[in-house]
């Protein structure tokens, strides 16, 4: 009995070893636990910066087309050339009989460029696609007898204000006098060039109950010259020169002006071109470049 008791203790003190023992397992794995806890609170902070992160990945394009839009002077300059966006409108830009572009804008973007240490590269766009164009650096400017207005204004860096222009109305020579004011004209058809302020001032003034947009202000000549269109709403900076004596346009004669306005020259939003255009255009100014250029092209300076 003795030896029973013996061994019944004995096993009674081996359980008890073995619970605790068991006991210091569960807490040394509790408190390893107890321990990972800072490294998943460290990977929770490392993902609340990775917005940031993020963010800052966003936010370069912007930060890179503002580093380049200011260096559009340094990169004319590196190429050798700046890139002028234009359509063919006379007396601004046109064809000579030659074949060579010339005109009043023409001449005075060769004169800037000169002054840049730069030669010019014409390229013909679609103006009513000009901001896109300028948008996606296939020209480093718009210059072609632009009308500096809110659109421009919100889509560019224009220019200092160059030219005074009108938008007039071009009909047929032998029934322009019986059109006196803007309500006779109501319910004729007329064009314009798409995207012009010659389709700004139609919409404006109430006129576009008949209107059809063209491709060109040439294109809207034509169609009053061939009976297409009652009457068209160009420049009038071109209406002299197209309808002048001699012409293929003598046909027809302009009158009423529905806006008066004046032209810029657009670079894109930022650029340190325009600054430095600006310059060089008070300078040409001053030096009689440009009254010259004027003189010779029939315009009138807005300085």
């Amino acid at each position: 009995m003795k030896i029973k008791k013996i061994l019944a203790l004995t096993l009674t003190a081996l359980l008890a070893a073995t619970s605790m023992f068991a006991c210091g397992e569960k807490e040394e794995e509790k408190s390893a636990e107890t321990n990972d806890t800072p490294v998943v609170e460290d990977k929770a902070d490392a993902n609340t910066e990775e917005p940031a992160g993020d963010e800052a990945k966003e936010e370069a394009p912007a930060e890179e087309k503002k580093e380049e839009t200011a260096g559009d002077l340094k990169k004319i300059t590196d190429a050798g050339k700046m890139v002028i966006g234009y359509t063919i409108y006379e007396p601004m830009n046109y064809m000579d009989e030659e074949g060579k572009l010339t005109g009043f804008d023409t001449e005075f973007a060769e004169a800037v460029c000169a002054k840049l240490g730069v030669e010019p590269e014409f390229v013909e766009i679609n103006w009513d696609t000009k901001f896109v164009t300028l948008s996606a650096n296939t020209i480093d400017c718009i210059w072609n007898g632009m009308t500096i207005s809110e659109e421009v204004l919100a889509n560019t860096s224009c220019s200092v204000a160059y030219v005074k222009n009108a938008q007039v109305v071009v009909m047929k020579e032998d029934v322009i006098e019986d059109y006196e004011d803007i309500d006779s004209l109501k319910g004729l058809k007329f064009v314009a060039e798409a995207g012009s302020a010659g389709e700004e001032a139609i919409k404006a003034n109430g006129l576009d109950g008949n209107y059809t947009a063209v491709d060109l202000q040439s294109t809207a000549l034509l169609n009053v010259l061939s009976g297409q269109a009652d009457a068209c709403v160009i420049d009038i900076t071109m209406a002299k020169s197209m309808t002048a004596d001699g012409t293929d346009y003598d046909a027809l004669d302009y009158s009423l002006e529905l806006t008066t306005e004046e032209y810029g020259i657009g670079f894109r939003k930022g650029s340190d071109l325009c600054t430095e255009v600006n310059s060089i255009i008070e300078g040409l100014n001053e030096d009689g470049t440009l009254p010259a250029l004027a003189e010779k092209y029939g315009l009138n300076l807005a300085f």
